[in-house]
């Protein structure tokens, strides 16, 4: 299959002042998250990416935006509604350290599979389509461009956990040991028999050594040598 590189936005206004932006509209980088989205980009620069698959939200498609200029052919780069912020209800636009003293949060820390925000959407169904949404458009670069592709899917914090969680092989429950930070890369390989986690919550180093994509193989006994650079 195809790898896969899952992307947070970089850093907003609501991140900077401890909002819950959600699905608010006008929700923008600031900027310290405009360099931090340059900085991926510039990372993922030495990548040819076949494509890069963005959150409907103002915050993820600037992100995508610093990624694709920095690219030196022109990806794919189509708006995919699965991979939008969870739907918080009537949590959205509330400072965290007030939800903090919700009766729901606790579950939110320790069950989040039990979880349905007021008036919002279930953790649960947050995670089915989005991992739905990765393993479509997955299977598509593949048969498109090969098992060699390479594509970007940028999207929000709580989303990625979700898909790293199932790429892990983890229950939702057990999804917020796993941090992404803002404009973060983590990399899943997709391959014929389970995903393969090769990085999580990436913020710096050399990424070129994905320029080929990553060939499908056995997990090799004792950890093997790693991946080659190019």
């Amino acid at each position: 299959m195809a790898t896969l590189i899952l992307v947070r936005h970089g850093r907003t206004t609501a991140n900077a002042s401890g909002l819950l932006a959600g699905r608010a509209a006008g929700v923008s980088l600031d900027g310290i998250g405009r360099d931090q989205a340059a900085l991926t980009g510039d990372r993922l620069a030495a990548v040819p990416l076949a494509g890069v698959v963005s959150s409907p939200l103002d915050r993820c498609r600037q992100t995508a935006r610093l990624i694709l200029d920095r690219q030196s052919n022109a990806p794919y780069a189509p708006v995919e509604p699965d991979l939008n912020e969870c739907d918080y209800g009537q949590w959205q636009g509330h400072k965290l350290s007030d939800l903090a003293t919700e009766e729901l949060w606790p579950l939110v820390q320790s069950q989040p599979s039990a979880v349905v925000f007021p008036g919002g959407e279930s953790m649960a169904a947050m995670q089915a389509r989005s991992v739905a949404a990765i393993r479509r458009h997955d299977a598509a670069f593949e048969a498109e461009f090969g098992p060699a592709a390479v594509w970007a899917a940028v999207s929000h914090g709580d989303v990625i956990k979700s898909i790293l969680a199932d790429a892990f092989g983890m229950h939702l429950d057990l999804f917020q040991r796993i941090n992404v930070n803002p404009a973060s890369v983590s990399i899943v390989h997709y391959g014929a028999d389970r995903p393969s986690v090769y990085a999580t919550n990436t913020e710096a180093g050399d990424l070129s050594w994905l320029a080929n994509g990553i060939r499908s193989a056995d997990a090799p006994v004792g950890g093997g040598a790693g991946q080659k650079t190019t």
